[in-house]
């Protein structure tokens, strides 16, 4: 598995929470254990207590894409750095699952299970990913969506660097919002500027008699 997967563990965290419009998907032992996806074994280990652990670190996670998408790489390097240092990683070369056409392993980058609960593994997995990312694209590469008020996380792998929203679904619901916006302010222009007609053809003719 390489450590680019390991990225979208810190966006699945930060979006379960919706802060603008006030909605939390993280809220139960069972909603921990869908982040971890198809690693069912890590996933049992989490407890009651995870929810509140993995909330706070979705906080730290949150703020990183926050000064991200603020422009300030700094910051975000360095919030990404104390979680780095608080959820160390254990990496191993694995070849499970993956062969060649002989049948001999792929060797790969494997990010071990914590050993210790369930959020400081999780933890560990997104900050490495995250960290990965960052150092291989560019703090630029993460961001928020810009379609007000979904605020979600995402990392742009676009070419040219033009991601802004965090799906298609956004994408479309931001264009079609600025499309009528330009057509309200086309009618308002028109309408201004028939009302500024009219009354020049009014003044003209007070003008006449």
């Amino acid at each position: 598995m390489e450590l680019a997967y390991y990225s979208d563990y810190a966006v699945r965290l930060v979006n379960t929470e919706e802060p603008a419009r006030g909605k939390d998907a993280l809220t139960s032992v069972e909603a921990v254990r869908d982040l971890f996806g198809t690693n069912k074994e890590a996933a049992r280990r989490a407890a009651d207590a995870d929810v509140t652990r993995f909330r706070s670190v979705r906080a730290r996670l949150r703020a990183v894409f926050e000064a991200a998408d603020g422009g300030d790489e700094t910051l975000s390097v360095n919030l990404l750095n104390s979680l780095l240092l608080e959820f160390p990683v254990s990496p191993q070369i694995s070849g499970h699952n993956f062969r060649d056409e002989d049948g001999r392993p792929l060797w790969h980058m494997h990010l071990a299970d914590h050993p210790s609960n369930a959020t400081a593994g999780y933890a560990a997995i997104a900050a490495m990913g995250l960290a990965f990312h960052l150092t291989e694209y560019g703090v630029d590469r993460l961001g928020l969506c810009e379609a007000a008020p979904c605020r979600n996380a995402y990392l742009d792998t676009s070419t040219n660097r033009s991601r802004r929203y965090c799906s298609d679904r956004c994408a479309t619901r931001a264009n079609v919002a600025a499309y009528r916006a330009r057509k309200r302010l086309e009618a308002g222009r028109s309408g201004n500027t028939g009302l500024a007609a009219e009354t020049t053809q009014r003044a003209s003719a007070s003008g006449d008699r």
